[in-house]
């Protein structure tokens, strides 16, 4: 599930009505604040939200809940220390990936892709692949959703129901070119023992598996390589998303034997309130992970040490923010540099040579790639950039931008790493033709000047803002000019044909390679207005 930066979402108590609370984070580490800007927790033994004290670090509950005046001497938009979060976040990470040797899930490998930029684990991108989706609801919150409803959203055929531009399994043939084959044997409802908010702290899936089991399941059907391995397990319960705890939609791995046969990987989300709920967004981005072990293309803010989140891709790749485009019925495609690295692009265009090129949109099975001379003579080039046609048609419809999107891809890179220098930078990063860097610094999620529309003379080289550096900084040799408008054919040129730079607007003094200077000097800035709103909002208690 991709972050959530201060949505105002609806949450259950246990003892006290709904409230309606802003949201920070994600399925590995969250906060929360009323309305009013009050950092608030659970409180277990309340069943209500109650504001927090901020004690050595740690969120604690002070016992009073939302319903009363906040206490005195407490503080809006608190947050806990580095050590804090880090520590959370390690717990719920770990869970998302196998034990295996020699790799083991530490604190540098967050949206990292250990394995040529993917994560470790078992991979199912190729071939008829079938899941098991089990429907699940509480004691006291009942599903309106019916089987067969789930089972048109996975498995339909020209599905286009409550707006979805099509059904997952529909979606995966898509990006795959007909590579991968997902289908699912939807069953249930099954009932829990107990009421929603006890699986807040208590995760579902052993209780909901066993049932779904009791109910006539065999495990042996969902098992394709003959592994004595499930291949993939959906749990989705009833009601709207709770984005809390064990509810939070995840992807983990959880190790429980039934028989001879093994789960591996697991996904958990919603049913929604009815079937009008019903997109699939993140239910793709989720399986992107499980299947496919697409690393997430955003910054969770924590892996590299200044606890500082940034958009990644935003709403231009499945894997980052853009499962929720259109409230998650229109989802962003899969970014070409996922999809060339799970080798679902058979048709590789090498922009080697200079020329006139054209990329169609919607053209999944091919990638257009351009490898520095530094690459020529390696078997495995782990620093390349990318380009694809992403007007704003099709899958398209919803992203903000329209127009040719160059990507710069590193395996060895991270989305964690916003910064931008030659030892730490994305793993994928979208050249932004305003050249603001607004992905990095996490001011948008996207907005309508990042992709190159039509240009003439020289876009990008390695003295244009954005640049073709490298990230040593060394030239990589690519230019492109003379790009067409956006549509379904983009014609482009590569090289330097007698064109001349197209005029751009630049920041005086800085140069298009020194991207960590720039997110530097933005960071900068902006903890600068943190502090005095903070200031402002103490003299305001006080007063």
């Amino acid at each position: 599930m991709s972050a959530i930066t201060g949505e105002i979402l609806t949450f259950s108590q246990e003892k006290g009505p709904d409230v309606k609370l802003r949201v920070f984070g994600d399925e590995f580490y969250s906060r929360y604040e009323n309305l009013n800007g009050y950092t608030v927790v659970y409180d277990v033994d309340l069943g209500r939200f109650c504001y927090a004290y901020l004690i050595k670090g740690e969120f604690v509950s002070s016992g009073v809940d939302l319903s009363r005046a906040p206490p005195e001497k407490i503080w809006r938009h608190l947050k806990e220390s580095e050590q804090v979060r880090n520590d959370k976040f390690e717990a719920r990470y770990v869970k998302m990936n196998p034990p295996a040797e020699p790799y083991q899930p530490t604190a540098t490998l967050k949206t990292f892709g250990p394995n040529k930029g993917l994560l470790e684990g078992r991979r199912l991108s190729e071939g008829d692949i079938k899941g098991l989706t089990i429907l699940v609801q509480f004691k006291d919150v009942k599903s309106t959703v019916i089987r067969e409803d789930v089972d048109r959203m996975l498995n339909g055929e020209n599905y286009t129901e409550n707006g979805n531009f099509c059904s997952v399994r529909e979606y995966f043939q898509l990006m795959s070119g007909g590579k991968l084959n997902y289908t699912n044997v939807v069953v249930g409802p099954v009932t829990l023992s107990k009421n929603r908010q006890y699986y807040v702290a208590h995760l579902l899936v052993e209780e909901a598996l066993d049932l779904a089991i009791a109910s006539g399941v065999n495990l042996k059907e969902f098992d394709s390589r003959g592994e004595k391995i499930v291949d993939a397990i959906n749990f989705l319960y009833a009601g709207q998303t709770q984005y809390i705890g064990e509810l939070w939609p995840h992807n983990y791995y959880l190790d429980i034997s039934r028989g001879d046969m093994k789960t591996h990987f697991y996904m958990l989300s919603s049913l929604g309130r009815s079937k009008e709920d019903l997109s699939i967004g993140t239910l793709c981005h989720e399986n992107g992970h499980m299947l496919c072990r697409w690393p997430d293309i955003y910054d969770y803010g924590v892996r590299d040490g200044d606890f500082e989140k940034s958009a990644g891709l935003g709403y231009y790749c499945l894997m980052s923010a853009g499962n929720h485009n259109n409230s998650g019925r229109t989802p962003s495609p899969v970014c070409a540099y996922l999809r060339y690295l799970v080798g679902w692009c058979d048709n590789v265009v090498l922009l080697d040579k200079p020329g006139e090129y054209q990329v169609a949109h919607g053209d999944y099975n091919t990638a257009y790639i351009f490898k520095s001379r530094k690459c020529h003579d390696e078997e495995f080039c782990n620093e390349f950039f990318l380009i694809e046609n992403r007007s704003q048609l099709s899958l398209d419809k919803y992203i903000i931008s329209s127009g040719l999107a160059v990507y710069h891809c590193d395996t060895l890179g991270s989305n964690e790493w916003q910064g931008g220098t030659p030892t730490k930078h994305y793993q994928c990063g979208l050249l932004q033709a305003d050249g603001h860097l607004d992905l990095e610094t996490n001011r948008n999620m996207g907005d309508e000047t990042d992709l190159f529309k039509e240009t003439a003379g020289i876009t990008i080289s390695h003295n244009t803002l954005p640049s073709s550096n490298l990230w040593d900084g060394s030239e990589s040799g690519l230019i492109i000019s003379n790009i067409s408008a956006p549509g379904q054919i983009i014609t482009f040129q590569v090289g330097t044909s007698g064109v001349s730079p197209a005029i751009k607007a630049v920041i005086p003094g800085i140069e298009g390679k020194e991207i960590s200077k720039r997110v530097e000097l933005i960071k900068i800035i902006e903890e600068a207005q943190d502090k005095i709103d903070e200031g402002l909002e103490k003299l305001r208690a006080i007063a």
